[in-house]
This record gives C-alpha cells, structure tokens and sequence, in this order.
C-alpha cells in the first residue's frame, strides 16, 4: 500500500513539475506570457535588409503580401523619422491560415499576420516584432495548444531565425494581458444578409466592398492589402462553407507615426487585418477586428498621442462599419 502511494505522490509531483514547466499552456503560456516578441540580430555592416528578411520569409514557408517603408511617407508628412528603417510588413501561410479558419471563422483578424522591422541606430542592430503564439491565442481566442496554430507560430519563430542570422530574442517587458480582458478588445459587427441567390450575395459583397473603401480612403486610411479568400483560395480547394470571406489590412499614417516613435513593436499589430464573412445559409455577414486596447495593453504603452489616435481611428472604423448595415 505505501509503494502504491509513493507512486502517486512521484505522479502527481511530476504533473504539477510539468505544468508549471510548460506542459500545460493553460497554466504556463496564457497566464505568464507576453503576447509580443522582438527578435534582434547585430547589422554594423547593413548587411541585413528588408529585401533580404523578405526572401527568408518566403523561402520558409510565409508569403509576403506587402512589406512597406514608412520612413518615405513619414519624411514628407511629419518631417522627421524616427529610426533609418522603419517597415511595416504583411506575410502569411496559406496552407495553416485555410486549415485555421476552417475552425475559428474569425482568425481572419490576423490574416495576413503582421511585423514591424526596425533598425535600432545606436546598437546597429536589425529588429522585427510579431506576435507570440500566446498573442495570436488570446487575441483571436483559439486554443494556445492548438496544433495548426503552434505550427504557424513555430513557422515564424523559424522564419525569424532565417532571416535576422546570429540574432535572438530580446528580453522583453511588455505587460501580460489578461486572457479575458484581451477576448474583449474584438471589435465585431454583422450586417443582415436575407439574400440567398449566389449572384445577389456577391453584388452585396460589391456594395459593401465599395461603401466600406470609399468612406476609409478619404478620412486617410490606407488599405495595403486585399485577399479575397474564397474566390482566390477556397474555391480551387473545393471549401463550399462561404459565399464571401475577406480580409483587408488597414493603416493611417498619422497613427503609427506617434506610435512607433516610443513603441516600435507596434508593427505585430500593423497593419490592422479585418475580416468579412457571410456562411452559406446564415442571415448575418460577420466583419471584425482586433481593437487598439491588444495594442495598448500588449505594447504597455503610455505615449497621450498614440493612444488618442488609435482610439481616435477605431472610432472612425466603428462609425463606418455601423452604417453599412
């Protein structure tokens, strides 16, 4: 009988042991870990460039869907840049992002996923953020241990290796956001859809995709990248379960210019990436997005400029997205 209990009690220990080592993300990743990471690599030479991240990206599995200079625009807007390289970049894979969706409709507010690449002048260093595996849990609410959402996450963390050579990650503060608090950031709307013939559904699609883009651009949001998933993806793959799924990235100039002068990882967020989709045999279209709160609790941020922007912005979008129904 008193072996019969050692054995319980070594089995137990070991549970609690591994628990807290990380064998259960419940306890360890959601509640302990940040949802940003930077990774940095020495550049005294410039070698390392925003070409060359790109092509590492690519050749390990991420597909760019855009990777843009903000010091050009900065420079003729503000006058000034805060760092020599400051880039926004989009990047996916379409294979994890269709098998993701497939489960969780809404991880198409991440869709593309995001970094910001920056070079740190003073240490001559090249830097990238982008959101941890715990980040992209959280913010969408899709299981930490999910095994489609850990192999994209494992994908970056290799990417990132590939593309920043001798480098490591940096050792962070930024704040730890509360699981609860970060699934109440979503920002998400429906606009009713009676609709059910195929050729009426898309006209829908067309009127949406105007209204929505024709009041964004002249109120100085930038829309960088389009992906029409179930014309361009779903279809080929013979995955019926939409009439529309979209996603668009969106940025405004006069927003991340103040952001990223005191928090440059704010690129892991940005371009913002919303989705819109209508399930066959659903009355409501879905249109989301991750609210500026993931960006002000996860970066920890204190800047009155940035944060008045992106609350200012996220009240221009809510404003637009209200009136479309």
């Amino acid at each position: 009988m008193k072996t019969i209990y050692n054995i319980l009690l070594v089995a137990f220990l070991g549970y609690v042991t591994l628990s807290y080592a990380g064998i259960n993300p419940k306890v360890d990743e959601l509640n302990n870990e940040q949802s940003l990471q930077v990774y940095s690599a020495p550049n005294p030479n410039g070698a390392i460039t925003t070409q060359t991240i790109d092509e590492a990206f690519e050749q390990n599995g991420l597909s760019m869907g855009g990777d843009n200079n903000m010091n050009s625009p900065f420079e003729k807007r503000f006058g000034k840049v805060h760092y020599k390289t400051y880039n926004l970049a989009m990047f996916s894979n379409t294979d994890l992002t269709v098998k993701l969706i497939k489960k969780y409709p809404k991880f198409g507010s991440l869709t593309p996923l995001t970094m910001s690449i920056w070079s740190d002048d003073t240490k001559k260093t090249m830097n990238i953020s982008t959101l941890t595996l715990v980040g992209m849990s959280k913010s969408v609410g899709i299981p930490v241990n999910d095994p489609d959402l850990v192999a994209y996450a494992t994908m970056v963390k290799t990417a990132l290796k590939a593309a920043l050579p001798n480098g490591g990650f940096q050792k962070t503060n930024f704040p730890v956001v509360d699981v609860n608090k970060a699934s109440s950031f979503k920002q998400e709307f429906t606009v009713d859809m009676t609709e059910t013939d195929p050729d009426a559904i898309q006209e829908i699609r067309g009127n949406i995709e105007a209204a929505f883009e024709g009041e964004m651009e002249p109120l100085g949001f930038l829309l960088p990248n389009y992906m029409n998933l179930q014309q361009d993806v779903f279809e080929g793959l013979g995955f019926k379960e939409y009439d529309i799924y979209l996603t668009y990235s969106i940025c405004k100039f006069d927003v991340i210019y103040p952001v990223s002068k005191d928090s440059p990882a704010a690129g892991a967020w940005a371009p913002c990436s919303m989705y819109i989709y209508h399930k066959k045999g659903e009355d409501k279209i879905h249109i989301g997005y991750l609210g500026v709160d993931s960006w002000i609790s996860s970066l920890g941020m204190t800047n009155k400029e940035g944060i008045d922007k992106l609350y200012e912005a996220q009240g221009m979008i809510t404003k637009i997205l209200k009136d479309l129904n």
